[in-house]
């Protein structure tokens, strides 16, 4: 009779699991895909926390005289080619930082894109906790008039020096889910203790609610950003950039691709909802669900288009590369403003939850690309 040790093995196919998920690009069955998305969602950003987990089981099973049959041995084989391809799953993250650089580089001029030190220990030991002592979070203000769907929250520097940008963020979530303070945290808290005001807002969701009423509150959010923001330090005239998640930064595109037009700003025409340039993460960049031409960003560029940075990752299991690069190649087409496109090696869907090397990389790729674009309209 073989005997295993079972604890060991769990851990270990469990591990192997994970990294094949992060490895491969699933996208079904359903079953899988529901699986896969969710553990790679986490793991394909902090792949060392399986290997902490396969490193420390291993030693432990061995400390423990656990490994004693043959099929112990191949759990132990198999555990080691999980951590190698984790490495590998790592290694993608890493070459984010220089990918990003290229993409400013080539975009907006040789330089631009600076190297920085990772936040190692933040990575590393607090992948988790985006949240930062000197940034204040006031939390549940009201833009509108649809109850919690129409709230936000600012972020500010505890001191809230005066004359920052404002960046806004919007949520991803197939336009039917998602909220506010759950997505691209670690870029908000990193801006707003750099000065900026930032604010992550609601919107009004599917079924209930349909386009144009997304971009209509996405408008009121641009709106009250102008109107409030100094209250909390910001200079508006410093720049307003509008960022957002999978669906949020298809509201991100279609808002700075409309600026101040009427029909989407019913009783509030005359507010200025033009931005300064706009940020798409891991967006769907195409038509909405009804087909319409118009609701795709695609068919709304122009010459005065303002600067776009659109970052994807090449193994996006819900939104493939040609959906975004579709936009980059209609801007580039007309729009006189640059358009920066970092495709991620190796990044999923939603690589913009943790404190993760891609996504630490791709924030100062961020800052790199703001303050271009800030230095660029102070000399016009």
């Amino acid at each position: 009779m073989v005997l295993v040790a079972v604890g060991y093995l769990v851990t270990v196919v469990l591990a192997a699991l994970i990294a094949g998920f992060c490895l491969i690009r699933i996208r079904g069955p359903k079953l899988l895909f529901y699986f896969s998305y969710r553990l790679g969602l986490v793991f394909n950003e902090m792949p060392f926390l399986v290997i902490y987990a396969l490193v420390a089981s291993t030693a432990l099973a061995f400390a423990q005289g656990d490994i004693a049959t043959a099929a112990d041995r191949v759990a132990v084989v198999v555990a080691a080619v999980s951590a190698a391809g984790l490495a590998v799953v790592a290694r993608r993250g890493m070459r984010a930082a220089s990918v990003v650089r290229l993409a400013l580089d080539e975009a907006l001029g040789a330089g631009t894109g600076t190297r920085r030190r990772p936040p190692l220990a933040r990575i590393a030991l607090r992948p988790f906790f985006r949240r930062r002592g000197d940034v204040k979070r006031v939390a549940n203000l009201s833009y509108g008039e649809a109850g919690r769907r129409n709230l936000l929250d600012v972020y500010h520097h505890r001191s809230r020096p005066e004359g920052g940008p404002v960046l806004i963020h919007f949520h991803g979530g197939h336009y039917d889910q998602g909220r506010k303070n759950t997505q691209s945290l670690p870029l908000l808290y990193r801006l707003a203790s750099k000065g900026w005001v930032c604010i992550s807002a609601n919107y009004r969701l599917r079924p209930a609610f349909s386009h144009p009423d997304h971009l209509i509150d996405a408008k009121k959010v641009i709106a009250w950003a102008r109107e409030h923001t100094n209250e909390y330090g910001a200079d508006p005239t410093a720049g307003v950039f509008v960022s957002g998640s999978s669906a949020g930064g298809h509201m991100a595109a279609l808002a700075a691709l409309t600026p101040n037009e009427p029909s989407y700003q019913p009783g509030f025409e005359q507010a200025d909802t033009s931005v300064t340039a706009s940020i798409a993460l891991n967006g769907y960049l195409g038509t909405y669900f009804d087909g319409d031409p118009a609701t795709s960003p695609v068919n709304l560029v122009s010459a005065d288009a303002p600067p776009f940075l659109i970052a994807h990752g090449d193994l996006d299991e819900l939104v493939e590369t040609e959906n975004p690069q579709a936009l980059v190649t209609a801007l580039r087409s007309v729009s006189t403003s640059p358009v920066v496109y970092a495709e991620l090696p190796g990044g999923h869907h939603a690589f913009d939850l943790f404190h993760s090397f891609r996504f630490e990389a791709l924030i100062d790729g961020i800052e790199d690309f703001a303050a271009w674009v800030r230095s660029r309209n102070r000399a016009v």
